[in-house]
């Protein structure tokens, strides 16, 4: 088994690279940035470096991404780039590789204004049914890369799971 940790030189990258080299587990680390725990560096929006680095790559963490604090430092197309056409690299990848599991980490900010909650009431109550209503490009691209996890998993049959942390 050989996992393949994207964003290696972010906090939860990073962590995960910890995890994985101290227990031994066979794990490679890419990032744009170099750091430790970064195998490889490159752009995962360049297809050509994601093929290079899905190579033996049984399962895939998928990571790396532009946060909400980059939207006021960063153009919305960086957020396409990384959050969008990134995902939909390592999904072709994956699938075309076979990997056995494919994990994605999105984020609570998809849900955006359906987290306001109705009037008179504390809080909003969130379920799986809610639908996301996104107030920024951060989240936009985030639930277009979850849509393309579950496009991945009904027409290619890739084992995804979809992660809402915050």
């Amino acid at each position: 088994m050989t996992i393949l940790v994207t964003g290696s030189a972010g906090h939860l990258g990073e962590a995960l690279m910890r995890t994985f080299r101290a227990r031994g587990t066979q794990a490679r680390g890419v990032d744009r940035l170099p750091s430790p725990f970064t195998d490889r560096v490159g752009d995962l929006s360049q297809r050509a470096f994601v093929d290079e680095c899905m190579q033996g790559i049984t399962h895939v963490l998928h990571v790396a991404t532009l946060h909400k604090p980059h939207v006021a430092t960063h153009p919305r197309q960086a957020f396409v780039d990384t959050n969008v056409t990134a995902t939909l690299n390592l999904l072709e990848a994956a699938a075309a590789n076979r990997v056995q599991a494919f994990v994605f980490t999105s984020t609570t900010s998809a849900f955006g204004d359906a987290l306001t909650p109705t009037a008179g009431s504390p809080a909003a109550w969130i379920t799986e049914d809610v639908v996301p209503i996104p107030k920024n490009i951060y989240g936009v691209t985030k639930t277009a890369a979850e849509d393309l996890c579950r496009l991945f998993h009904r027409n290619e049959g890739l084992p995804c799971l979809v992660l809402r942390t915050s």
